[in-house]
Order: C-alpha cells, then sequence, then structure tokens
C-alpha cells in the first residue's frame, strides 16, 4: 500500500468546512487499503496574514515543496480586502502556482443527470455535457509585465500586459492534446487573434503543434463567440485550451452548466506537485453556516488520484460514490430543488464518504 504526503491548505472562508469533507474521503480510502496519507497542515491566504502578516509564508512553501500533491480550500475575504495589493490573501494562488510550476489548469465541467433540472439552462441544451477546460495557469495577463497603477499627466493610469512566450503556448497545447485522446478527440483553441498579437501567436503556435496531434480534430474560436456557443450548445465541445484570463471567465460560466459553481473541481499540473481546489472562492457570506456544497473540494481529491498518484481508478469510485448520493435525492442549498432533500455541508459529506465505502 503506497504512501502518499499531501499539503492540506484550507485557507479562509468556507475553505475549512469543505476541507473537512474531503479528509473524510481519504479516510475511507485509507480504511480500505488503497492508499495511506501523511497529511501535513499550512496557512495560505487570509489566515496566514493574520498569523504571519504575509498571505504565502516561507513556511507553507516549505511545506507544500515537500509534498507529493497538495489540497486547497478557498483564500480570501472582505476581512483584508483593505490591504495593499501585493500582500492580499489571493495573491498566494498567483504565488502557488508559480512555485508549483502548475501551467495546466483543468477544469472539468460535467453535468451530473440527477441534477439536469439544478442548471439555468433548459435540460435538452445540457444533458449530457461533459467539457474540460484547460487553462493556461503562470503566464498571460495575470503574470505580465509591466503592470501596476502609474500616474501619467495628471491622472492615474492602470497597466497590464498580456504576454506569452512560445514555449508557454506549445506545452499547454501539448497538455490539451494528450488530454482530448484520452476523451473524444477535440480540441477548440479560444483565442482574440482578431484584435490581440499575444493570441495571434497562440493561435499559429497551437496550429503548429497539432501537426503532431493527426488524430485530433482542432478549431479556433474567438473568446466572446466561445462564451456565447457555451450557453447555445455547449455539448459541441470536448476540450477547450485557452488562455490565463479567458480560461478563468469560460470555466465559471461552464459551471452554471453543471447547477452551481461547487460542482466543478480543478487540477493544476506540469511540475513535479499537482495543485487540487474547487473552483469556486472562499464565499465568507456563508462560512460557518453548514450549507457549502463540498462536491467540488471532494471531486478535487479525485483528479489528485488520477493526476498525481496514477490511480485513476479511485477518481471513478469517487465519482460514482457522487452520483449516488445525487441519485438518492440528497442536494446542498445550492442546487437543491423542490422535492428533493435539503443536507448540509457536513451530511453531504457524511453521504459521499458512506457511498465510496459500497464504491471501492
Amino acid at each position: 500500500m503506497e504512501n502518499f504526503k499531501i499539503a492540506v491548505l484550507a485557507g479562509d472562508g468556507i475553505g475549512p468546512e469543505i476541507m473537512k469533507q474531503a479528509l473524510k474521503v481519504l479516510k475511507v480510502i485509507e480504511q480500505k487499503k488503497k492508499a495511506s496519507f501523511e497529511l501535513k497542515e499550512g496557512l495560505i491566504g487570509g489566515c496566514a496574514i493574520d498569523k504571519f502578516g504575509i498571505p504565502f509564508p516561507e513556511e507553507t512553501q516549505q511545506l507544500v515543496l515537500k509534498a507529493d500533491a497538495v489540497l486547497l480550500g478557498a483564500v480570501g475575504g472582505p476581512k483584508w480586502d483593505n490591504l495593499e495589493f501585493s500582500i492580499r490573501p489571493e495573491r498566494a494562488l498567483l504565488g502557488l502556482r508559480k512555485l508549483l510550476q502548475a501551467f495546466a489548469n483543468l477544469r472539468p465541467a460535467k453535468l451530473y443527470e440527477p441534477l439536469i433540472e439544478a442548471s439555468s439552462l433548459k435540460p435538452e441544451v445540457v444533458s449530457g455535457v461533459d467539457i474540460m477546460v484547460v487553462r493556461e495557469l503562470t503566464s498571460g495577463i495575470y503574470f505580465g509585465e509591466p503592470r501596476g497603477i502609474i500616474e501619467e499627466e495628471g491622472e492615474r493610469v492602470g497597466i497590464n500586459t498580456l504576454k506569452y512566450r512560445e514555449h508557454e503556448i506549445k506545452r499547454i497545447a501539448k497538455v490539451a492534446f494528450d488530454t482530448a485522446r484520452k476523451r473524444h478527440k477535440r480540441v477548440c483553441s479560444v483565442d482574440k487573434a482578431n484584435v490581440l498579437e499575444a493570441t495571434v501567436l497562440w493561435r499559429e503556435v497551437v496550429t503548429e503543434v497539432h501537426k503532431d496531434y493527426p488524430d485530433i480534430e482542432l478549431s479556433h474560436m474567438y473568446v466572446d463567440n466561445a462564451a456565447m456557443q457555451i450557453i447555445r450548445w455547449p455539448k459541441q465541445f470536448d476540450v477547450m485550451v485557452t488562455t490565463n484570463i479567458f480560461g478563468d471567465i469560460l470555466s465559471d460560466a461552464c459551471a452554471m452548466l453543471t447547477g452551481s459553481l461547487g460542482m466543478l473541481p480543478s487540477a493544476s499540473i506540469g511540475g513535479k506537485i499537482g495543485l487540487y481546489e474547487p473552483i469556486h472562492g472562499s464565499a465568507p457570506d456563508i462560512a460557518g453556516q453548514d450549507i457549502a456544497n463540498p462536491i467540488a473540494t471532494i471531486n478535487s481529491v479525485g483528479m489528485m488520484f488520477t493526476h498525481s498518484f496514477n490511480m485513476p481508478e479511485i477518481e471513478v469510485a469517487i465519482d460514482k460514490a457522487v452520483q449516488m448520493v445525487l441519485e438518492q435525492g440528497y442536494r446542498t442549498k445550492d442546487i437543491w430543488e423542490k422535492g428533493k432533500t435539503l443536507v448540509g455541508t457536513e451530511k453531504m459529506g457524511d453521504l459521499i464518504a458512506e457511498a465510496l465505502e459500497t464504491c471501492l
């Protein structure tokens, strides 16, 4: 039985609540003797600022670098909104991704059939939706220089720089094509090549990389059209690959196909250590109320077993457990509908852990 070291960074807001449910799943896996875990907890985001004065302290960085994988909850909240920009909680996320060299962010948007009525779109539009958004994560406008707020000709000017190097585009394109080979062999590359030179290069390089993948169908789409098409006809997409900022936005749009942001997990890979987290934020307005949806975090654990531990059968089992619980009619508040059984964060975690015992 293999032993894995996992850095557990619960973070802020609902982070500790949803992380607790993810750890219940790990406990079942351990009890079933599928693997054993050495869990080390660290502070990141606002809670780290409260203790250390910075969002991503050296202590946490060292903890992360010694792990086989990192589980993250969420960071941020209004308590820290007035801090200087460079030390706000969200800066820790950028620092963590950069430290891990996790340049590829995989964000699956899969609709569980029992939740078809929870989607804001018509059932015939969303039934069967299964999209993988491959988002470039460590470059683009979030990292480009120069950046900042300066004074120019007597007024303030905000500056951010969209910049991509050829090798950065090549490596994310390869991840997208490799991912498509395990799915339905279709990649849609999303850019704004009619306006932005950086994405002219993006389109050119993705097209060049595609020559090594003749079995994969490649299409290109402008980001504004892609946003519309996700709502109009989402089933046309298999794998979408795009820039940091476009991926951030489009994956949140995909979330609503599935019924809630609380349903979407993610994996950030590319370096030696993978990072796994739900794509929703810290939701401070509902923190501590036992109403947050833990499914995205639990499914992020599943992705960890596939991408960091090479045990995809565990992800399949977790997915089946979630499906079972939803089929039984249990719902957290964000996905609740009339006639279903409303449960809290803790109860949903317990139900999925119990279901997992029968799926492993």
